[in-house]
């Protein structure tokens, strides 16, 4: 009678398998509940890709000029060329690197001058609070384009003048965001305990308080980021963004362009079909996030 053959399978392969497994049950799970968010995720990974990879994925450089002008959309050139003979299609790509540069570089500012100030106003009150708040009622007070204006025309235009502009545009609302859920925050037992142990106010703030309000402060940074994209086209369709030799999707339809839109739509339809699909994209993850972290939406979705 044969012998069976004992094989020895170790403990962790079975238990490396069922961590991959709830992972990617848990990936189908979100993409279930969230389909929106997760088409979301997959537009802003094929943008950054783009914007990553511009070099590579792109046919040709976005300043190469040694094309015939006004070309239809061909094999050769997916989305035709310009009215000075541009890949249309490689100024694409390259764009992207603008958009997802002065987006996060914006949001970025803001929401940190944001936070601060609003941890500052919320938990300390006061004379601070009154200042700062002054200072957001100025701020709110001049629409972004007009901010802009004023520091294009002292420094010029440019992708710090643009930064500068948005951040400075976007703090007051993370602010007031923040210094409302630090007033929720700094009333209950853990911050009342933690200032009865004499635990100084910074201590608090960073490692009490500001942990328990990161949940509307990355909803709020998410749906910034498709607010600053649009806003950079905006502000690059008006003349006030990046140089015009710099690839920008705002700055692909401004100037001159916009005389030749009626002979050859191809050169509006692509660049504002990638700005509406980066806007969308992050519009959609800005929702899911604030489904999947705000507990009142969560406990209504679950009831």
């Amino acid at each position: 009678m044969a012998e069976a053959i004992e094989i020895d399978i170790p403990q962790t392969a079975f238990l490396a398998y069922g961590r991959r497994g709830k992972r990617v049950r848990r990936v189908f799970r979100v993409v279930r509940h969230q389909p929106l968010g997760a088409l979301g995720v997959v537009i802003i990974c094929v943008i950054f890709y783009a914007a990553l990879t511009a070099p590579i994925v792109a046919p040709h450089r976005a300043g190469n000029t040694n094309f015939d002008i006004l070309q239809r959309p061909s094999p050769a050139h997916p989305f035709g060329t310009d009215r000075v003979g541009r890949d249309i299609f490689s100024r694409v790509i390259y764009g992207a690197r603008t958009s997802i540069t002065v987006g996060f570089a914006s949001v970025a500012f803001g929401v940190v001058a944001g936070t601060a100030l609003g941890l500052l106003c919320g938990y300390l009150v006061g004379w601070v609070d009154a200042v700062v708040q002054r200072f957001a009622d100025v701020v709110l007070a001049f629409p972004y384009l007009i901010l802009a204006l004023f520091v294009g025309a002292a420094v010029g235009p440019g992708v710090l003048t643009l930064v500068s502009v948005l951040g400075v545009a976007m703090t007051p609302g993370v602010l007031r965001i923040v210094r409302g859920s630090v007033f929720v925050e700094r009333e209950k037992e853990y911050v009342v305990a933690a200032r009865a142990l004499g635990a100084p106010a910074w201590q608090i703030m960073l490692r009490q308080i500001l942990p328990n309000v990161l949940a509307p402060i990355i909803i709020i940074g998410t749906t910034l980021l498709a607010a600053a994209i649009l806003a950079e086209a905006a502000l690059s369709f008006l003349g006030l963004g990046v140089p015009p030799a710099t690839p920008s999707w705002g700055g692909d339809l401004s100037g001159s362009a916009r005389d030749y839109f009626e002979s050859a739509p191809w050169m509006a339809i692509f660049p504002g079909a990638a700005l509406s699909l980066a806007v969308l994209g992050f519009n959609f993850l800005g929702d899911a996030l604030r489904d999947v972290l705000d507990p009142q939406l969560r406990g209504a979705g679950g009831s």
